[in-house]
C-alpha cells in the first residue's frame, strides 16, 4: 500500500477534498494508496479535526519549538518518515521549507499554488491578478522544487477573473477548482508510479 502524508497548516478543505475522492473512488483498491497521516504546524488547525474523524493518524509539530527552520524540517522530516510515504501532499502548509527537506522527498513532493503558474508566484496571488488586469486567473499543483512554485506543473485550472472580482471573490472560485484538480494530480501521479 502506497501512503500519502498530507502537510496542513489551517482548515485542511485541499485535504479534505483529496481523502474524499479517495475514498469516493477507492484509491486503497485501484491504486494501491491510501492517506496515512496529517501533519499539521498549528495543534488549532481545523483540518486536524476532520481527519481525525476519517480515522486517519494525525501529529503537530509547532515551528515555534524549534531554533531554525533547518531543525524543524528535520523533525518534520522524522515525523513523516514514520509512515513510509510514496507521497508528501502540501495542502496550505504555511512554511517556506529547506532545500534538505526538499531533497529529502524529490519527485515525491506537491504542492497547489493559487494562481497560473509561472504567473503570480508567492502571496496575494488573487489581489496581484486583479490588479494586473487578468482576464483569467486559476491553480496549479506542481512538483516542490528548491525554488518556490517554479517545479514542473501536474495539473491546472483556470478560471475567469469578473470586473466586479474583489481578491476574496476571485479566490472562492479558485478554491472550487482546488478541490477539483488536487485529488486528480495526485490520483495520476499514483497511476503513473504504478
Amino acid at each position: 500500500m502506497k501512503n500519502i502524508v498530507i502537510l496542513i497548516s489551517g482548515g485542511g478543505s485541499n485535504m479534505a477534498a483529496i481523502v474524499q475522492a479517495a475514498q469516493q473512488q477507492d484509491w486503497a483498491g485501484t491504486l494501491n494508496a491510501r492517506v496515512a497521516a496529517v501533519v499539521s504546524n498549528k495543534a488549532e488547525a481545523k483540518g486536524l479535526e476532520f481527519a481525525r474523524q476519517q480515522g486517519i493518524a494525525t501529529a503537530v509539530l509547532d515551528h515555534k519549538a524549534f531554533a531554525s527552520r533547518e531543525a524543524f524540517d528535520a523533525q518534520l522530516m522524522a515525523v513523516i518518515d514514520q509512515y513510509q510515504p510514496a507521497l508528501v501532499v502540501l495542502a496550505g502548509f504555511m512554511r517556506i521549507l529547506t532545500p534538505a527537506f526538499v531533497g529529502h522527498y524529490a519527485g515525491r513532493l506537491v504542492n497547489i499554488h493559487p494562481s497560473l503558474l509561472p504567473a503570480f508566484t508567492g502571496l496575494h496571488t488573487h489581489q496581484r491578478a486583479i490588479d494586473a488586469g487578468c482576464k483569467f486567473a486559476g491553480t496549479t499543483v506542481h512538483q516542490v522544487t528548491a525554488e518556490l512554485d517554479v517545479g514542473p506543473i501536474l495539473e491546472q485550472a483556470v478560471v475567469p477573473v469578473l470586473p466586479d472580482d474583489t481578491a476574496q471573490t476571485l479566490a472562492a472560485r479558485v478554491l472550487v477548482q482546488e478541490h477539483v484538480i488536487y485529488p486528480l494530480a495526485v490520483a495520476n501521479w499514483l497511476k503513473s508510479q504504478a
